[in-house]
């Protein structure tokens, strides 16, 4: 079953009105008083800081700043960090049937994360990327990929060129990958797309392999898919469409020895990845999905409709024949040594859970993606990293968001606690600032409230 499962049926809430009426403008000057600010890049804390936020960005950092127009946010005791990035979010659009669009992008805001890469595109989400970057619209920044590039939508080499050299002019950041690609047509796409000026992310195809798809130059491989398959060695004379579910059936067959060459490969091609580790334990965990949606405080914020979606989804995966536990727990432990030495010897790690998807609602999944790769191995620190300072890398955006300094976009999480010491301090921040736009607790708690109302009734 290697065709990723989109299981996207979602919700509409708070109207655009209701949206607009929180927007401030970004010229407002606001200082954020007394702060402790965190380095993202050493951990380091810097105590009373007074933080100037003008038009948007980060104007000045000191001690004892005075100006006559700022509005002073109390910060004393709080630690402030920059906001967060969501590397494989999904956005609304006209497919899903329901104009949801500014109720996922808030519940994303609501939890620190300022900047959103869509993984599936469509053209209402490059509208959206300019809104949000002109502040017409309450959202994190977006980058978002074309329309899936898959072996339905591109089934020749004379398709793939046309395609790909189309979504680089229509203006999308970057090529979703998904599976059913033969190798000669993924070829195309990876030489049009050399050729145009457009990077490529996602899945691996089958019929690609990972050794080939990491030299082919991805700018990043999302699940850690193909990665798996890439450990079976060539005498097992496996079928490669047998796979399963990213590579569980064949966790039997797994070479471990393999695991530091495609590490090495990663790095040398200067190819990222994101784990999305949150969606294996979730989705593909043996824990009973009827007692996730009971325990999950999250799910309030999902119509029923959704959740029992959910629930149906991952009661078919592991009530399956082919599912057991024993292979749950080596298919997971093959995981975590994949990304665990991906994250120390490879390029680098960049943070996402794939949300909205089977349990992970977007914003609030993110804390288990922070958690799921802390039990890989990282520290709270590292695994802030793989959401703040190296997206920015990725993008090439070092400087403009991902830490706190004079000139970077005022993208901030202000907390009551450090998040160095937990990494389940980063849960319900005292306020979240998107581009200079300040959203204090009280008003995240009063939009949520309005969110969970409205999901009862649908």
């Amino acid at each position: 079953m290697r065709q990723f499962i989109q299981t996207l049926s979602f919700f509409v809430f708070i109207s655009c009105q209701s949206q607009n009426s929180t927007l401030r403008q970004d010229s407002e000057e606001i200082i954020l008083r007394n702060v402790k600010i965190i380095n993202v890049h050493d951990g380091s804390i810097s105590e009373s800081m007074d933080v100037l936020v003008k038009e948007g960005k980060i104007s000045t950092i000191s001690n004892g700043i005075r100006t006559e127009n700022a509005r002073v946010v109390d910060g004393k005791g709080r630690y402030l960090m920059p906001g967060l990035a969501e590397m494989h979010a999904h956005i609304p659009s006209p497919q899903w049937g329901r104009d949801n669009t500014q109720e996922t992008l808030f519940l994303y805001l609501s939890n620190g994360v300022t900047t959103i890469r869509g993984m599936l595109g469509h053209p209402v989400h490059l509208e959206l990327r300019e809104k949000a970057k002109n502040n017409e619209i309450l959202s994190p920044r977006i980058f978002t990929s074309s329309p899936s590039v898959n072996g339905n939508s591109v089934k020749s080499k004379e398709e793939a060129v046309a395609k790909v050299t189309q979504y680089k002019n229509d203006g999308y950041d970057f090529l979703k990958i998904h599976p059913g690609l033969t190798k000669e047509v993924f070829n195309q796409v990876v030489k049009t797309a050399d050729e145009v000026g457009i990077g490529f992310s996602g899945h691996v195809p089958v019929d690609v392999g990972v050794a080939h798809a990491i030299k082919s130059g991805y700018s990043s491989i999302d699940h850690v898919d193909g990665f798996l398959e890439g450990l079976v060695p060539e005498s097992a004379n496996v079928t490669p469409n047998q796979n399963g579910f990213f590579g569980y059936n064949f966790s039997h067959l797994a070479d471990n020895s393999r695991i530091d060459r495609l590490v090495f490969l990663t790095k040398q091609h200067k190819v990222w990845v994101v784990p999305t580790q949150s969606l294996f334990v979730r989705w593909f965990s043996p824990v009973d999905p009827e007692v996730m949606a009971e325990t999950n405080p999250e799910l309030k914020y999902m119509p029923k409709s959704t959740i029992d979606q959910w629930i149906s989804s991952k009661k078919s995966l592991i009530e399956s024949p082919e599912y057991n536990v024993e292979k749950y727990v080596l298919f997971t432990d093959l995981r975590y040594q994949l990304i665990k030495s991906l994250h120390k010897s490879g390029l680098g790690l960049l943070l996402g859970s794939d949300a909205p998807q089977v349990f992970n609602v977007p914003g609030f999944s993110i804390h288990h993606e922070l958690n799921a790769i802390i039990d890989v191995g990282l520290t709270p620190l590292e695994s802030i990293q793989t959401g703040t300072i190296n997206p920015a890398k990725f993008f090439n955006m070092e400087g403009q968001f991902g830490e706190i300094i004079e000139g970077a976009s005022a993208d901030l999480i202000l907390l009551e606690t450090n998040p160095l010491e937990d990494i389940s301090n980063l849960r319900n921040p005292a306020g979240v600032m998107v581009r200079g736009i300040w959203l204090d607790r009280k008003t995240i708690d009063r939009r949520l409230e309005e969110i969970a109302e409205r999901a009862k009734k649908i």
